[in-house]
């Protein structure tokens, strides 16, 4: 007894004939985005392996193919730049598109054996001059900025995650946190070049060795800088501001004293809200307000005490109490607005 009808063998070819069209057409389709994700990824290693940091230059035309092309194997992080603002000092554009190819650079040393690491992230920049079709597609109306565009990104502007001011606040360090945090790349060491090159070292070397008969000369003779009671008292004060300035951190950071406000790059901020972060001139007030306090004390156990005066020793004291006490309630306000930690030092309200 016949199971199919006598139109069902040519249905069933029919079908047949069908399934195999479309899986041949998608396994042409997928092996053409295949081989176009891959001439891209060729094309830009090309551009990377013609930069000395390894940074990709980023024209309209390259985005727009970067963004049709899918799917994608590979992330991009962008940084806007606009040459005509490079001189005002307060955006530190400079600096940080120094910090960003020094990442880049970093970046290439640390996964030179690992051209599969390197085919997943490519550093890019773009300039506002010859590519602002871009931004504005980005959305991007004030720098500094830095977005890293996924590889499932359809939307350059809803589709791209936008690196936050407290991102690139300690530079490349904070910049490698953050494409770290979004990729699951491991960036590696920071490979900043030296302070003093070594022809500088040796110069110095040399001239230390040239004048050490004079200095020792001079210090058998007690005629030196160090036998001086002022300079050990201003280099103590000296010493005592670095340490509780927080300049040390400045200096390894490169934490530039203010920034611009993104609402409003005309205005800038010297005070960052926010415990990730902190300017160059936070630190520098917080301790110019512990300086005086310590500068205030000093005074009283070691000057005030030698008045013959009671009624100068008792003004003095008062002034100088009254002093430190704004100065430090100055700081725990400023700790408080910055962290958000309530610190109950005088008068609580409640036990």
């Amino acid at each position: 007894m016949a199971i199919f009808p006598r139109s069902a063998p040519t249905l069933f070819l029919l079908l047949t004939t069908t399934l195999l069209s479309l899986s041949t057409t998608l396994f042409f389709t997928g092996a053409a985005n295949a081989n176009a994700d891959a001439d891209l990824v060729s094309e830009l290693q090309s551009i990377q392996s013609r930069s000395s940091s390894g940074v990709v230059h980023l024209s309209d035309n390259l985005l727009r193919r970067i963004i049709t092309t899918k799917p994608r194997s590979f992330s991009l992080i962008i940084f806007f730049d606009a040459i005509q603002l490079h001189d005002k000092s307060e955006l530190h554009l400079k600096s940080l598109k120094s910090e960003f190819f020094l990442l880049s650079k970093s970046f290439g040393i640390n996964n030179e054996n690992s051209p599969s690491v390197l085919s997943k992230l490519f550093f890019c920049d773009i300039e506002f001059g010859e590519s602002q079709s871009s931004f504005a597609q980005f959305g991007v109306n004030a720098l500094p900025h830095i977005r890293l565009l996924p590889p499932d990104a359809t939307t350059l502007k809803t589709d791209s995650i936008s690196m936050d001011a407290g991102d690139f606040s300690r530079l490349a360090e904070s910049m490698a946190e953050f494409i770290e945090s979004r990729t699951k790349l491991k960036m590696g060491q920071i490979h900043r070049p030296p302070i003093l090159s070594k022809t500088q070292i040796g110069f110095l070397i040399a001239a230390f060795l040239i004048s050490l008969p004079f200095l020792f000369k001079r210090l058998l003779a007690g005629e030196t800088l160090l036998h001086d009671k002022r300079v050990w008292l201003s280099g103590s004060v000296f010493i005592y501001f670095f340490s509780v300035s927080g300049t040390m951190h400045n200096i390894i950071r490169k934490m530039p004293m203010f920034i611009s406000d993104r609402n409003d790059p005309s205005k800038l901020v010297f005070f960052y809200q926010g415990s990730g972060m902190q300017l160059g001139a936070e630190g520098f007030a917080i301790g110019f307000l512990y300086t005086i306090v310590g500068l205030l004390l000093a005074f009283m156990t070691h000057v005030l005490v030698r008045v013959q005066s009671r009624i100068a020793q008792r003004t003095i004291m008062i002034i100088a109490m009254i002093i430190s006490v704004w100065a430090v309630r100055k700081v725990v306000y400023l700790d408080n607005w910055k962290t958000g930690y309530a610190v109950h030092a005088y008068l609580p309200s409640s036990w």
